[in-house]
């Protein structure tokens, strides 16, 4: 089987306040608190931000994926995507999206993934090196210029539809067509968006 994502926008301030062996533990509460127990049991969980009854009092919030079913393959097939169509995009384009994606769904150095380093030990390190505590750390101070470059990408995606088509369309292990792709970079784009407006965080766990 493969990896899950769960993705946290997490109150980095509040999250700095625990102690370090403690902090995946702050965000697995936050996962199966009980306050969304009536939306699971109800049905009503839907795509997007899973906020308690209060949302004022939240300083951590799971964002629900509605391009995928909580896999984190469609996140790794669209990093694995933009790394092949890349050189055929306006410069332009392609400087904005790697500020965009780096650290979220793509490296230009797989070797600089901030999970690889907990972020910079900001969570303690797994007990088994093939089974991560977690696959992304976005500290508070990414997210603006992240922010800013989805604005710049936005209103241009389809200018990635042709080099998606040459260099992703029909392989296996990329994305299934480009209105997946651009989905899924649709939903990254809201998350992006709002953690900077917070000033928070993002942490994805498996």
């Amino acid at each position: 089987m493969g990896l899950d994502l769960m993705l946290f926008m997490v109150d980095w301030e509040y999250l700095s306040a625990t102690s370090v062996e403690n902090r995946l533990q702050v965000l697995d509460d936050a996962a199966w608190s009980p306050e969304l127990d009536d939306a699971y049991l109800g049905g009503a969980r839907a795509g997007g931000w899973q906020w308690p009854p209060d949302p004022g009092s939240a300083r951590c919030v799971e964002y629900d994926f509605s391009t995928t079913t909580g896999s984190y393959r469609p996140h790794a097939r669209a990093g694995d995507g933009w790394d092949d169509m890349r050189p055929l995009v306006d410069a332009s384009v392609r400087e904005a999206m790697d500020t965009f994606l780096t650290g979220l769904i793509w490296d230009a150095d797989p070797a600089d993934d901030p999970a690889l380093t907990r972020g910079g030990g900001f969570f303690p390190a797994p007990a088994d090196r093939w089974r991560p505590h977690v696959l992304l750390v976005c500290p508070p101070e990414a997210l603006p210029a992240k922010a800013r470059a989805w604005a710049l990408v936005q209103p241009r995606l389809e200018e990635l539809r042709e080099p998606f088509a040459a260099e992703c369309e029909g392989w296996a292990g990329r994305p299934d067509t480009f209105e997946d792709f651009t989905a899924l970079l649709r939903e990254w784009g809201d998350v992006t968006t709002e953690a900077a407006r917070r000033g928070w965080g993002l942490v994805g766990l498996p």
